[in-house]
């Protein structure tokens, strides 16, 4: 078992990970980059900015101060993929020993190189055994102590089992896998659909249009994860098709809820600031639709979901565009085509 575990970011989903890990009895440190939210869970043993109503054991701690991770001997890294370049720079500064655990429970990719998150910790901290997790994850339900499960993935197959072990609690289910590869793109592609399916709630398109978009989602998630190196058995478990239901049918689902709010009319611009947390599908949508180019793999949901957020383009119209294409197949081989 770790000894000493830190946790760097602060928000809702780093909280409730702090929460899981804590119910061992082990002391967790969260590195929060507000110096207020790090006094919130000190003085009060509350996160009342993203948890609110949820009190935290004496033994979270949190910090503002990252050299303070610097003896960790596991580091879960929880931050928007857009600071994920940033933040493992600053890790790599720590000089962290050789052997020190890092785990990303980031979901995205990274826009412009399209590199998964592992990859980026990956360039700064060589020395360091990576892994990921990954899964239909909400995070006050977690918090809450409501049944849950997700998945662990390692190239390192000796951390499989410690990691399994200390993510699992009386209500949360950890299970491993060596695809590190397939469970990040599950859980990276899967808010792009989830932008989708809320537009569809937006515009009050009944349940058979939404599970319709959904099924074909999973088909475009399968197709374009296997050209990126997953495994088709991987887009079928916790971080593919379990993370896709969760997100594009929960009301808590941030992703689902900033569609929801495309489709009523709102800009995508005008969302994204009042958010005071991040839809990582709106960036995922572009370094997707990126990377769907770079392979030739027909993903036409993320092509739209990228035109919307990204070039303007009216919901109506993109949703008249999947509509209007050619008849074809349900499975059509070669896998590049949709």
């Amino acid at each position: 078992m770790f000894k000493k575990i830190s946790i760097i970011g602060g928000g809702s989903w780093g909280t409730a990970l702090a929460l899981l890990i804590s119910e061992h009895g082990l002391p967790v440190t969260i590195w929060a980059h507000n110096p207020v939210v790090a006094e919130d869970i000190n003085s009060r043993h509350a996160n009342s900015h993203y948890l609110p109503d949820i009190n935290l054991p004496e033994n979270i701690h949190a910090t503002s101060q990252q050299d303070a991770l610097a003896d960790s001997d596991l580091i879960v890294v929880v931050v928007p993929s857009k600071v994920m370049r940033e933040t493992a720079r600053s890790l790599a500064a720590l000089n962290l020993p050789t052997g020190t655990a890092v785990v990303s429970c980031t979901k995205g990719i990274e826009s412009g190189t399209g590199l998964l998150m592992s990859q980026v910790l990956g360039e700064f901290l060589p020395q360091c055994r990576l892994a990921v997790l990954s899964g239909p994850n909400l995070a006050p339900e977690i918090a809450r102590q409501i049944p849950a499960a997700s998945v662990i993935g390692s190239g390192h197959a000796d951390l499989l089992e410690p990691l399994q072990r200390v993510f699992s609690s009386k209500s949360f289910r950890a299970y491993t896998s060596d695809d590190i590869t397939g469970i990040q793109l599950g859980g990276a592609l899967k808010n792009i659909y989830a932008i989708a399916a809320g537009v569809c709630d937006g515009f009050g398109m009944g349940d058979n249009a939404k599970a319709a978009l959904v099924t074909r989602s999973l088909a475009e998630m399968t197709r374009l994860g296997i050209a990126m190196g997953g495994r088709r058995e991987t887009f079928f478990g916790l971080s593919g098709a379990g993370d896709l239901m969760v997100t594009c049918f929960s009301k808590q689902s941030r992703n689902r809820q900033f569609g929801e709010r495309l489709g009523r009319g709102e800009k995508p611009v005008d969302i994204i600031s009042s958010l005071k947390t991040v839809a990582e599908g709106v960036p995922t949508a572009l370094s997707a639709s990126e990377c769907a180019k770079r392979l030739g793999i027909d993903a036409p949901i993320t092509a739209e979901v990228c035109a919307v957020l990204h070039e303007g383009k009216p919901p109506r119209e993109s949703i008249s565009c999947l509509l209007g294409r050619p008849p074809k197949p349900e499975n059509e081989h070669p896998s590049t085509r949709g």
